[in-house]
């Protein structure tokens, strides 16, 4: 009974002592990690929501690009970062995601090492090629691929990002071969082919829109079940003749695993409320490539379970390795 009373009597304390830690959140700036250079939709949500948080809030949320290995660097520091709410990040499908059934040895748990606060935002990927490859659709690239094996390179964000696993799945779907040459995040990876030093790219809407409306780059499909209003002329993968084809990135802010509950909530009221502001979502939007999401941490936590199975599914499917 003494046993019980004192176990209980523990809980109660730490209870109180989250609640009051909560309402004194936050109590010096705090760090916002983006695990991938600045300049990508990690990095623009980040600096648009942080500024936002920072302005209600009272305290600085300062951006930190912590870059390196398809998003473990930056992940991996938050994961073993002190649960107080004072360090957040902007993850997403790379580091949550894919790098589960990539990595072997992941050092931290998508899962086990994060509370999950709010999915911000979800994108297609959408297949784009140099203007020299002369090529004008899904079909004709085929083609190309299948006359030229292994002699077409595209570009990623990193091994095991959405960019790289959707070019995967087009390699197993079609029956070709392409060359993988991966980048240190979404940025470099598309000047990569606007210079022609690719042939092609699965490039988020977010990325690559305003380059396919200036004719820099050639749309051939997007990777949505359906097509995208910002670019309604360009088909689906489906459409242009792969069944089944649907790869679509997410991003969503994360905090250590056991950080208080009041402060996660706290967040995610928050966030949520940005969301709803119509600047900020002409912002982020991204002239309509972006679906802005929300929600609460329960549902995020669930879509990342989903999400971590149908990746891991991709992978053993199309054998993709980390390079």
């Amino acid at each position: 009974m003494r046993k019980a009373l004192k176990v209980l009597l523990a809980t109660l304390l730490a209870s109180l002592a989250s609640v009051a830690l909560g309402q004194n959140w936050p109590a010096r700036p705090v760090h916002f990690i983006v695990p991938y250079p600045a300049g990508g939709y990690y990095d623009v949500l980040a600096r648009v929501i942080g500024a936002e948080l920072g302005d209600t809030l009272g305290r600085p949320f300062v951006v930190e690009n912590r870059v390196g290995a398809n998003g473990m660097v930056g992940t991996d520091y938050v994961a073993k970062s002190a649960p107080d709410g004072h360090t957040i990040m902007m993850g997403g499908i790379g580091p949550h995601g894919i790098n589960p059934s990539m990595y072997p040895n992941l050092p931290y748990s998508p899962t086990r090492d994060f509370a999950a606060v709010i999915h911000v935002a979800s994108a297609p990927n959408v297949l784009v090629v140099h203007p020299s490859v002369a090529v004008q659709s899904l079909k004709e690239l085929i083609a190309l691929a299948q006359a030229k094996p292994g002699q077409l390179p595209f570009s990623s964000a990193g091994s095991g990002s959405s960019q790289h696993l959707s070019a995967e799945m087009l390699k197993t779907m079609a029956g070709i071969k392409l060359n993988h040459v991966p980048y240190k995040g979404s940025a470099p990876s598309v000047t990569a082919v606007l210079a022609g030093e690719v042939s092609l790219l699965f490039g988020t809407m977010a990325d690559v829109l305003a380059h396919v409306r200036a004719g820099k780059l050639r749309a051939l499909a997007v990777t949505s079940e359906q097509r995208i209003p910002s670019l309604p002329e360009v088909p689906t993968m489906i459409e242009a003749g792969l069944p089944g084809f649907e790869a679509t990135a997410w991003f969503g802010v994360l905090a250590p695993a056991a950080t208080p509950r009041p402060i996660v909530e706290r967040l995610n009221a928050e966030i949520n409320r940005i969301l709803k502001s119509p600047e900020i979502l002409k912002r982020i939007s991204q002239q309509g490539s972006a679906l802005i999401v929300g929600g609460t941490p329960e549902h995020f936590a669930d879509f990342i379970r989903a999400e971590i199975e149908k990746w891991g599914k991709v992978v053993r499917e199309s054998g993709a390795k980390a390079n």
